[in-house]
């Protein structure tokens, strides 16, 4: 790949990277729309004729249209010539932007805001009522028992003062020595800062100071999140030295809270897939598969007990993805609850930091402390947490598409959710969603990724990320350069329309239940930014495939998701009804058999 570097474009390079592309598509629409019923005449071929002379630096009617099949449109010879005119211009002003050398944290000024016009959101009270530990719960004399237990009967133990917070950690840390290289789940583990973290914790809850529920807990951190002094990857070889220089406020927040970083765990590069510049992260359920991603190392760690939780972020399945694969349990929050300030940007109208446990009830107490308004975030939300165990539970109706739980959406695990959710008295109703084009949305996701990471395009520096296949980003960012501002537009009127859509369906229910990956509903949440959790429904057996691509006679027994999608900035009602849910199929204890 060739391309020329930034402040120094040629004519040929603006084309070549579909800057051209974009300025002849100013004011058309797609070619087979625009131009469909438009009378031939001579100078309308059927089609535009090949570039046969060597492409030169002069750009000429020939050229031009060439080019639109690129984008597509079609526009008459003399079309083609008229629009040449003051077309140095803009290509002028397209080098002079390039120029620029934007830092990765600027966000552009419009930002997206998952609320419509005229919808009130009622005040939430910052309140976290955590359901009690059985009594007279002792700690478990079994290490691997007490890495498996959860956030809530951990901050028990540590204010009871059955286990410290430092004896905590170093069980986590001598799992991680002895677990992590096998599932490539972090990149970088901080031994030193943790044990410095869990002894002033230690100390605080001995002298009666008890900052909240992570209090001495420790946690995995996708290495997406800046962290002073110590590298933040972003899981990609062009940055695998990058060590900023302040922490993200999700960083500094989860330290007020008393909660201790065991370190950077691992992510997809530039957060796409389990894929990053050391390896590939695993499945701890089945280790010859990835985890998925691209919050790939906090499930794989969450599920194998390397850390007491995680925190991953999602554009698009990132959290509910690989916490379906690993079988975790994954909150992805509500768009603009959670700061992202410090975070990597790849979709700024898209990002979520959110959190991945192996209990329900654990990712309220996380999304508890993350929560709350940040000057830094530019699409930041001012709302209050609200959670208790029994919030909003009367009288709740749940929504689903029966379609959703047939053929290739749904399986047989999928109903017995469904079935459990109706057997807890809650009551549902059938929803159905239009026809629309949802899928296309991800094309907006791409131009904001290609964006953010111009320069690796530019500078040829996208040749050094390991994954190089036709959908990988490298190739992604090329080709969307030839998507039109105007069709860029346009796929944010659909955003809209999209959002209407939701808005119309959860005004008659108050949760969605559905298979993790039916009738595209990850994509539609992500961009109109509701929250869901993702939490285990059960196990099925796959067969395990040897290096030589044949199965193995004896399969893996590896577990399946189910998908709660809520009310914008309904999280508390959401974790509540996950909560019984949970309780009631029964499976999330199970652990993975070698770890």
């Amino acid at each position: 790949m060739t391309t020329s570097r930034p402040g120094s474009v040629s004519r040929r390079g603006m084309l070549a990277a579909g800057v051209a592309g974009a300025a002849l598509a100013g004011g058309k629409a797609l070619a087979q729309q625009d131009k469909a019923t438009k009378a031939k005449t001579p100078d309308t071929p059927e089609q535009p004729p090949a570039l046969e002379e060597p492409v030169t630096d002069t750009l000429t009617p020939r050229l031009v249209a060439c080019a639109e099949k690129m984008i597509p449109i079609h526009y008459t010879d003399k079309e083609r010539a008229q629009l040449l005119h003051g077309f140095e211009n803009q290509l002028q002003a397209v080098s002079t932007l390039r120029a620029q050398h934007f830092g990765h944290d600027l966000a552009p000024a419009l930002t997206f805001d998952p609320r419509l016009p005229g919808k009130a959101f009622p005040k939430q009270k910052n309140r976290i009522k955590a359901s009690r530990p059985a009594a007279g719960n002792a700690a478990p004399a079994d290490d691997t028992a007490l890495a498996y237990a959860s956030v809530g009967q951990l901050g028990h133990w540590l204010r009871t003062g059955k286990i410290s917070s430092e004896a905590l950690t170093r069980l986590y840390l001598k799992r991680i020595r002895r677990y992590g290289d096998a599932l490539e789940c972090f990149i970088t583990v901080t031994p030193e800062l943790a044990l410095a973290e869990a002894r002033a914790a230690d100390k605080k809850l001995a002298a009666g100071k008890d900052l909240g529920p992570l209090h001495g807990i420790p946690y995995g951190l996708k290495d997406l999140f800046d962290t002073r002094g110590i590298r933040t990857t972003w899981g990609a070889a062009p940055y695998k030295d990058r060590v900023p220089d302040r922490d993200a406020r999700v960083v500094t927040r989860l330290r007020e809270a008393g909660a201790v970083l065991l370190g950077k765990t691992t992510c997809g590069a530039i957060a796409y897939g389990d894929i990053w510049f050391g390896g590939k992260t695993r499945n701890p359920w089945n280790t010859a598969e990835g985890s998925s991603g691209s919050s790939a190392g906090s499930a794989a760690a969450t599920a194998a007990g390397l850390v007491g939780f995680s925190i991953g972020t999602e554009t698009l399945g990132s959290i509910v993805s690989p916490s379906n694969r690993c079988g975790a349990t994954g909150l992805r929050p509500t768009f603009g609850r959670v700061s992202r300030a410090g975070a990597m940007a790849l979709s700024w109208s898209l990002d979520k930091a959110g959190t991945i446990c192996r209990h329900v009830e654990d990712t309220a107490l996380v999304l508890g402390v993350l929560n709350g308004y940040d000057a830094e975030d530019p699409a930041s939300v001012a709302m209050g947490f609200d959670y208790a165990p029994d919030l909003g539970q009367r009288g709740l109706v749940a929504g689903y598409d029966p379609a959703w739980f047939e053929g290739k959406s749904g399986n047989a695990i999928d109903r017995h959710a469904l079935k459990t959710l109706q057997d807890l008295g809650v009551k549902t109703r059938h929803v159905s969603l239009p026809d629309l084009p949802y899928g296309v949305l991800f094309l907006s996701l791409v131009a904001e990724a290609a964006a953010a990471f111009e320069e690796l395009t530019l500078s040829n520096r996208d040749d050094l990320l390991v994954w190089q296949a036709d959908n990988a980003w490298p190739n992604s960012w090329r080709q969307i350069r030839f998507l039109s501002s105007v069709d860029l537009v346009q796929l944010d009127r659909l955003r809209r329309k999209v959002m209407e859509v939701m808005d119309k369906i959860m005004d008659q229910v108050d949760v969605l239940i559905t298979p993790n990956f039916a009738a595209n509903l990850l994509t539609i949440t992500n961009y109109t930014g509701h929250p869901c959790l993702t939490l285990r429904a059960g196990f099925h057996e796959v067969p395990t495939r040897s290096d030589d691509g044949n199965a193995d006679k004896t399969p893996h027994r590896v577990p399946q998701n189910i998908s709660l999608i809520g009310r914008l900035f309904e999280e508390g009602k959401l974790c509540a009804l996950g909560r019984r849910l949970e309780a009631a199929l029964a499976v999330a204890d199970e652990r993975p058999p070698h770890f």
